[in-house]
């Protein structure tokens, strides 16, 4: 029996807050682990530190080498900034 597309895009809705309450929380937990770090205090191009976060996030996956020859992007995801200490309204 197939679901009604209402149901689907109830479900759809459902799942997206799920999912962007999840984000919120990793992005918090993050940017307290950044702060602490002392990220906060140092002035950086958020491309630069988008890249920097891209490398430790390879390592910990156990990725042999870091990505290069990649440009920083000039303005990361809003899950990056938001992991970086900024609000994505920024």
């Amino acid at each position: 029996m197939k679901k009604p597309t209402a149901k689907i895009r109830e479900e759809i809705a459902r799942l997206q807050e799920q999912l962007k309450q999840a984000e919120t929380r990793d992005a918090e937990r993050i940017g307290r682990i950044a702060l602490r770090a002392g990220l906060g205090e140092i002035e950086i191009e958020e491309g630069e530190l988008l890249s920097a976060f891209e490398e430790v996030a390879a390592r910990f996956r156990g990725e042999t080498k870091p990505a290069q020859g990649r440009k920083p992007a000039t303005t990361p995801p809003n899950g990056a900034r938001e992991a970086a200490g900024q609000s994505a309204e920024a």
